[in-house]
């Protein structure tokens, strides 16, 4: 080897360069345990609710010694945003993808247009979504275009007077959808922008937000997260800040009497016909609702109040007791002078909103009152009311003064002591508050602060008009709310509503048993390998670990220095990729060992050997390579992960195994110590083996058949087991105090959500929980509502005594509950699906074209490609007949196209390798027969097939054993290593045979071909 010396100071430094990376993640990791030491010293486990006490400590003290210099200058807080950034599965915390509405942005730019053509477009657009590939602008001028001479640039819909400049009249369809690509790609980029100021002032570390394609969709990773509804309201708050003058409770409280008055009288009208009802029902029902009702915004709500009243009103109990519809459910009534109009109770909200949106209704109002807009105020702690205001809208809805003025707004204390919102404004802002407060003065009136259409609060002004534009938020806040209320009024508000389609949620104590599961897997899985390469090669395998040992550190060096996120897979990926590593060794080894059977000189075998098997090991890397590229393009979160170390692995291990293992070798040789490459149990083995491996080709081709017809009947008839990222739904894993039955626990699931399943995920006292219930409906209402459904349907299993709240969040002292939780989508789902079907088709055609390049001939490339697709199906087959019986999860998820791309990669892997050695027997035995050279180079690769197929096994089986939650994925990959390792012998070299037999090639004729290559 040349350059002995520049490859032993570049191995050295760049060690050096991986510890120093690593120092930092050691430094913080050593602070944390000082503060875990500290909390649990602080809080004993006698102490109720000891866990979020100790949590509690354990942030006070780490913030308390911050900026304490641990080493060189470096301080804790230094040494955490530059330590390995773990995943949430290694870490808890939450994972969601937004959708900005593309609607709502075309809406906004086309002033919420009233004109049929854009609506009706927009209505054949939410359809068309259902089922669409394409994203919403794609599908919208696709329904836009059949609507007949409907035309972008009209006055009322993009030719305004906002998009002046931008789009005018008379331009022609194709030119405006230029234009509204640019503008949409904007406010998309502008609710990034948005989005990254709130989360980067939230207080977590390493944060991860990135936007997917051009699809409109943001990922957002806060490892380490809590308080998950917490984080819901950040990347899901609109933050539309806006100040409006109000009514008092007596200039509105009329209304509400005579919106009382006609409610009763069609109370009373269906009490006098009651005995008529069943036959004149419709009529009646016709008679109190009003062709208006059609054009109201409300009218779903509206019409549902006053169809549910009438329905109270055929019931004679109901009848009894409804006298007043509208007053009875209010709780308090307003008092003088007051902005609050009356109070209601939360459960009864939705109805009087709906009463008093009612058009009839509506119409009773005094002209001046005309635009009135009824809101409700924030929710109060521990508060079951809320409390109702008027505010004084206009014709266009828009506020005198919007959040758009702020420049600032912080977090601070009132006079006593109570958590405010301070917000200032800039100039334009400052006029019109002046304008505003000095009027609200003279009128002793009020000023409503509105966000997101809830009244945070409506104080008076008592001290004339407020010069300077500085004002404030008033509210029942916890400190963290005035936080965060601050934050997002300083980011801004999104351009957009932004709907959470997919998430993930993990509890820190699920993700601290994922590092342990993890780093158990990988300890057993580098002894086991370490002891099998000293007991196979002697010495030889003992340079190979140090080789090994030097990988690792390399590995996580890399992924520190890069920011890389460690994810459970992530680890998968590493500890797979020692048992691949370890494949370059073997290689060598093997080369070194056929040379000196040649009776060769030790030096001249080694250095023959090395260069000999330099051709296999870039070809079986590469072709590994092109699919964890492919993974890492199409992943996201853990797979991504998979790939990030799968590609690093890659590369570090043909270092350390060409260069690295080479150091150690020549420099153990160069004085004359003699090194054997195997030991005595191992000396003779696979010597002067002889299989006729073509001659079995027809009876591995049946037994092939035979299986895969058997795994495709079963595909046909019982399918596979789909995952959530399929087919959309949610899922939680919920653990349980005891040991549950799966199939009892789901009749009581399906009792309540009419679909659900569940099954054993690891121990026997935790199930996996998945349901398809309300999965088109998203928001904070229905996760709650899903989530109580769900303790309501569990309860009998659960701790006596557990309440809701401890299920919900996971009792971290009891270790029970919902210890995560994922939601997908239908839309994403479907997306999912359409990107591995294309990442699985992407990876055979590169590696496809890679192999016809490299081996010039076609045959080669079938003959993989063919064994790939028999791997892929026997590995789905496997899962389709299995999935019902087997006691672990066994779903096809993203985490099985994983699988499936790894399966492709290493199954070529061996492939190659085996390809490779034929090339070499038709160059060197041109006297041979072509039967004669395959089985040959069959023969002479069997040792080393096996020792790379035995090293990886036990690697997969290390973290089969030890990694519950990674058990379908581990599995796949076993029953993928198993097959490829078979395939390649029996299935990829024969159909290589028998094409090139049936084209009529020659064996002189190969051999030619290949010289002239």
């Amino acid at each position: 080897m040349q350059n002995k010396g520049l490859v032993r100071v570049f191995a050295i430094l760049f060690g050096l360069v991986c510890i120093y990376q690593l120092s930092y993640t050691y430094m913080a990791y050593t602070k944390e345990k000082e503060a875990e030491a500290y909390a649990q010293q602080k809080y004993s486990d006698n102490v109720e609710n000891y866990s979020k006490l100790r949590e509690a400590a354990e942030r006070s003290y780490l913030d308390s010694i911050g900026k304490e210099e641990i080493f060189a200058g470096i301080t804790y807080n230094d040494a955490k945003n530059k330590e390995l950034n773990k995943g949430l599965d290694l870490k808890g915390g939450i994972n969601v993808i937004l959708q900005i509405s593309v609607k709502d942005i075309l809406s906004g730019l086309a002033n919420k247009s009233k004109d049929p053509s854009f609506n009706q477009a927009l209505l054949a657009t939410d359809e068309a979504q259902k089922d669409s590939q394409n994203t919403y602008l794609e599908d919208f001028f696709t329904e836009f275009e059949k609507i007949p001479d409907a035309t972008l640039a009209s006055p009322d819909i993009f030719a305004n007077k906002d998009l002046q400049g931008i789009v005018e009249f008379g331009m022609s369809n194709d030119e405006v959808k230029a234009k509204l690509k640019t503008k949409i790609d904007e406010s998309i980029k502008s609710a990034f922008e948005v989005l990254r100021k709130r989360i980067d002032k939230f207080g977590v570390t390493q944060p991860n937000i990135q936007r997917l394609g051009e699809s409109g969709r943001i990922l957002v990773e806060l490892p380490g997260a809590r308080d998950i509804e917490r984080v819901k309201t950040l990347v899901t708050s609109t933050a539309q800040l806006e100040f409006w003058d109000v009514y008092k409770m007596e200039e509105v409280f009329n209304h509400l009497i005579t919106a009382n008055t006609i409610l009763k009288e069609d109370l009373e009208s269906v009490k006098n016909k009651k005995e008529e009802v069943a036959d004149t029902n419709e009529a009646v029902i016709d008679s109190v609702k009003v062709d208006s009702i059609k054009n109201d915004s409300t009218k779903t709500d509206a019409e549902s109040a006053i169809n549910d009243l009438l329905e109270d009103a055929e019931d004679s109990t109901n009848l009894e007791t409804q006298v007043n519809p509208l007053f009875d459910l209010i709780a308090l009534q307003g008092r003088q002078g007051s902005p609050v109009i009356a109070s209601v109770e939360k459960k009864n909200a939705d109805k009087f909103m709906a009463y008093l949106n009612d058009p009839r209704v509506k119409a009773l109002l005094p002209v001046e009152q005309r635009y009135v807009k009824f809101a409700w105020g924030k929710a109060v702690k521990d508060s079951e009311l809320l409390e109702l205001y008027a505010i004084k809208g206009n014709r266009d809805n828009d506020p005198e003064l919007s959040g758009g003025v702020i420049t600032d707004a912080r977090q601070e204390y009132n006079q006593l002591g109570a958590v405010t919102v301070t917000m200032q404004m800039d100039g334009k802002g400052a006029k019109k508050w002046e304008e505003m407060t000095g009027r609200a003065f003279s009128q002793r009136s009020q000023i409503a602060v509105v966000l997101d259409d809830i009244v945070y609060s409506a104080p008076g002004v008592t001290t004339g008009a407020i010069s300077g534009g500085r004002s404030e938020i008033t509210g029942d806040f916890s400190i963290e709310e005035g936080q965060d209320l601050a934050n997002v009024l300083r980011a801004g508000k999104l351009p957009a509503s932004a709907d959470i389609i997919q998430s993930e949620v993990v509890g820190p104590s699920l993700g601290q048993e994922a590092i342990d599961s993890g780093i158990m897997s990988f300890a057993i899985a580098l002894l086991l390998i370490l002891i099998w390469m000293i007991f196979y090669y002697g010495k030889a395998g003992a340079f190979a670990d140090v080789a090994l040992v030097v990988n690792i550190l390399f590995i996580f060096g890399v992924l520190a220095g890069l920011k890389a996120v460690l994810t459970l897979p992530g680890i998968a990926g590493i500890v797979l990729t020692i048992g691949m590593s370890v494949d370059a060794n073997v290689l060598i080894f093997e080369r070194i060992r056929e040379e000196l059977a040649k009776g060769k000189a030790q030096a001249d075998a080694i250095k023959d050997g090395f260069s000999n098997a330099l051709s296999s090991i870039l070809d079986a890397n590469i072709t590994t390579g092109l699919t964890g590229i492919i993974l890492l393009v199409i992943g996201t979160g853990p797979i991504k992960g998979f790939a990030t170390t799968l590609l690093i692995g890659i590369l570090t291990s043909l270092f350390t195994a060409i260069f690295v293992t080479r150091l150690f070798i020549d420099g153990y040789g160069k004085n004359g110590k003699e090194l054997a490459f195997s030991t005595g149990a191992t000396k003779n083995l696979f010597k002067n083996i002889s299989i006729d491996f073509l001659k079995k080709r027809k009876v591995a081709y049946a037994i092939s058949g035979v299986i895969i017809l058997a795994g495709l009947a079963s595909l046909f008839t019982q399918g596979l087991d789909y995952g959530v990222d399929f087919v959309g739904g949610r899922t939680y894993t919920v653990r349980f105090a005891k040991d549950v039955v799966p199939t009892t626990v789901e009749k009581d699931l399906v009792a309540v959500f009419e679909s659900a399943q569940a099954k054993t995920l690891g121990a026997n006292n935790q199930l996996k929980i998945t349901t398809k219930y309300k999965v088109d409906e998203t928001g904070e209402e229905i996760d709650a509502e899903i989530s109580n459904k769900l303790f309501t349907a569990l309860k009998p299993y659960l701790t006596d005594g557990l309440t809701y709240d401890q299920f919900a969040n996971g009792d971290k002292d009891k270790q029970v509950g919902i210890m995560s939780s994922m939601k997908v989508g239908p839309t994403i789902a479907d997306d999912i699906k359409q990107a591995a079907f294309w990442s699985v088709l992407a990876s055979l055609i590169v590696v496809f074209l890679y192999i016809l390049l490299r081996f010039r001939r076609w045959q080669f490339s079938l003959g993989a490609v063919a064994a790939v697709f028999h791997d892929v199906l026997l590995v789905l087959g496997v899962f389709s007949i299995t999935y019902k019986f087997m006691p672990f999860n066994m779903e096809i998820d993203q985490a099985f196209i994983a699988a499936i791309l790894t399966v492709i990669g290493y199954s070529l892997n061996d492939t190659v390798v085996v390809f490779d050695r034929i090339r070499e027997f038709l160059k060197e035995h041109t006297g041979w027969s072509l039967d004669q050279n395959v089985n040959g180079a069959l023969n002479s690769t069997l040792s080393r097939t096996l020792n790379t197929s035995l090293t990886t096994l036990l690697v997969l089986i290390a973290i089969f054993i030890f990694a519950a939650p990674l058990r379908g994925f581990m599995f796949s990959l076993i029953i993928g290593v198993i097959v490829g390792t078979y395939s390649s012998l029996f299935i990829a070299t024969p159909i290589m045979h028998d094409t090139v037999r049936k084209v009529g090639l020659k064996v002189k004729e190969t051999e030619t071909e290949e010289e002239k290559a």
